[in-house]
């Protein structure tokens, strides 16, 4: 009887070679395995491909679409923040050119802009908190298409009508985007970096509103096809972000199936008293930007008596773009302090802007818009960087939605109001009347936000 052939236990080289790569593939990406657990023992040397938010660090779940790094889909995100801003103001340098063009008065105005500040109310309240059901990415495809619809819908406008169409569209996928723009940030960034995901939100927002203020108005005074121009360049970037949005990793592991309902704003027990803080805060900063967005290039064009149009815009610039700059210099304040104190800067600026309107000033209206500016800045930073810190995972597109409601709300209420009012009160008044009050809730947010340090 023969003995049985000797099989060495030890694989070839070759198959040494493949079962390692194998290994370090599976090392590198185990959600390959979870996704095709064939795949392994059908070819050992194979290696598995990378995941899309896998790849960027993000933890979504596994698909083999090739995808951006993390770090360049965080700053994406806070650039859709920007644009949005940037493009919810860029039709208000043209308004007076409408307004001659079709003939309608300063109340058709001031219900154009209503149109788009409750467009985005009513996005907040629908589909506020979808992207947290299906993802983030989805929501951004959707919402940065529907804005380049509006662009078009501006572009091609020949009646008011238009103007009330594309606002009430542009409004909507604005919220829709805000939402899981925001959302996204802290997603991608946000565990390691709260604080940084706040900073970089604050300065987005700010720097979105004042550069868009200046590049329209560039483009109107140009005089080169101002009632379309704008909105080109418009079309352009959100086809580039679209184009970004394309490619971004998802963040969010674990979705369901979307369900559209009017949602009642809610926030976690837990986070009311840091909510309570940024809610504060962006009423009171987001207020003064509602009064200059819809009164404030009257305002300056008269003071420093002069119809070009970057002049009129002025003042909206210098409060926006200072506030920007503002939270970058202060961006390592305690949240508490850069609250309190960028309230108190805000109240003294806007108290020097209604003293400019009584006494004709324009220096002094430029100085309180600088130093409203700094106050808008850090107060708004402030809030938003305390209640960054602390949003549950699963809750971030629901409590950033009721954070841009009451920042949307303080944005729109007073615009309406001085826009409906100032036909009665006169220019100067109007302002004294709503630049006071602003002045008495940033007050009383410097106080309230002093008691929770």
């Amino acid at each position: 009887m023969t003995d049985p052939p000797l099989v060495s236990s030890r694989p070839d080289r070759a198959t040494r070679r493949g079962g390692m790569a194998g290994a370090g593939a599976l090392a590198a990406d185990p959600g390959a395995l979870a996704a095709d657990p064939g795949a392994l023992a059908a070819d050992p040397g194979a290696r598995p491909a990378r995941t899309d938010a896998r790849a960027a660090g993000v933890g979504a779940p596994a698909t083999t679409r090739p995808v951006l790094p993390a770090r360049v889909a965080y700053w994406l995100a806070a650039a859709v923040i920007g644009l949005c801003l940037f493009a919810s103001v860029v039709p208000s340098p043209l308004y007076h050119l409408y307004a001659v063009t079709w003939h309608f008065s300063s109340l058709t105005l001031t219900l154009i802009y209503a149109t788009y500040a409750f467009g985005v109310l009513a996005a907040l309240l629908t589909v506020g908190r979808v992207s947290d059901q299906i993802g983030r990415r989805p929501v951004l495809l959707v919402a940065l298409g529907t804005l380049m619809v509006s662009s078009v819908l501006f572009i091609a406008a020949r009646s008011t009508a238009w103007l009330f169409v594309a606002r009430a569209v542009q409004g909507v996928a604005t919220g829709a985007a805000l939402s899981a723009a925001s959302a996204a940030l802290l997603d991608l960034r946000g565990r390691r970096e709260p604080a940084g995901a706040g900073l970089a939100n604050a300065v987005a927002s700010a720097a979105g509103l004042g550069l868009g203020v200046l590049v329209s108005s560039a483009l109107v005074e140009s005089g080169t096809a101002p009632r379309t121009l704008p909105y080109v360049l418009l079309l352009v970037l959100f086809v580039t972000a679209l184009a970004g949005a394309w490619w971004m990793p998802e963040p969010v592991a674990e979705r369901s199936a979307l369900r559209l309902e009017l949602q009642r704003p809610g926030v976690p027990a837990g986070i009311r008293r840091p909510f309570l803080l940024a809610a504060l805060a962006v009423l009171s900063s987001w207020s003064i930007g509602g009064l200059f967005f819809s009164l404030g290039a009257e305002l300056s064009g008269r003071l420093f008596g002069t119809a070009n149009v970057i002049v009129a815009g002025i003042g909206g610039v210098a409060l926006a773009l200072s506030g920007a700059l503002a939270q970058l210099a202060f961006r390592r304040v305690p949240p508490w302090l850069g609250a309190s104190a960028g309230s108190v800067a805000l109240a003294t600026g806007m108290t020097l802007i209604v003293v400019a309107a009584a006494v004709n000033s324009s220096a002094c209206f430029l100085a309180g818009s600088l130093i409203a500016g700094v106050g808008f800045g850090v107060a708004f930073l402030g809030g938003l960087r305390a209640l960054t810190s602390v949003i549950p995972p699963e809750h971030r597109a629901a409590v950033m939605s009721a954070f841009y409601l009451v920042a949307y709300s303080s944005l729109s209420v007073p615009a309406v109001l001085a826009g409906a009012l100032v036909g009665h009160l006169g220019l100067d008044t109007t302002f004294e009347v709503f630049g006071s009050v602003v002045a008495a809730i940033a007050l009383t947010m410097a106080a309230e936000a002093w008691r929770t340090r």
